[in-house]
């Protein structure tokens, strides 16, 4: 039987959810980027009978999405790794505030380009 294999498989488990989170935003931005061109494609032949308005900015928020993804993937190897490195140490070790805070810091970092994001559509329509 291996040493802490329920702590190990855990572990395992929420990396790979991590990677599917990570994909996911990736093929989402993807998605974004090509959508953007999608519509700057059939704008010009549905604008002859029906105002449209678009808005640009599709490119950029793919780019930031698939920028986040990989940084999501990096981050979780790395936490990975490193979770694996105390599950098998013998020493103890707590759980220090510096992750919480740097998790927050990259949580509000990224909300605050959203609601820019957010801001700049509603004011460009």
């Amino acid at each position: 039987m291996i040493e802490r294999y329920n702590d190990l498989a855990a572990n395992e488990r929420t990396y790979l959810a991590w990677m599917r989170t990570a994909l996911a935003l990736i093929g989402f931005g993807f998605v974004l980027e090509r959508f953007d061109l999608l519509m700057k494609a059939f704008i010009p032949m549905v604008k002859s009978t029906t105002e449209l308005h678009h808005a640009s900015g599709g490119r950029e928020a793919g780019i930031v999405m698939v920028a986040v993804g990989i940084l999501v993937l990096l981050l979780s190897s790395w936490r990975f790794v490193h979770t694996t490195n105390q599950i098998t140490s013998e020493k103890r070790q707590d759980y220090g505030m510096r992750s919480v805070l740097i998790l927050g810091g990259i949580f509000l970092t990224l909300a605050s380009f959203v609601l820019f994001y957010v801001c700049k559509m509603t004011i460009i329509q």
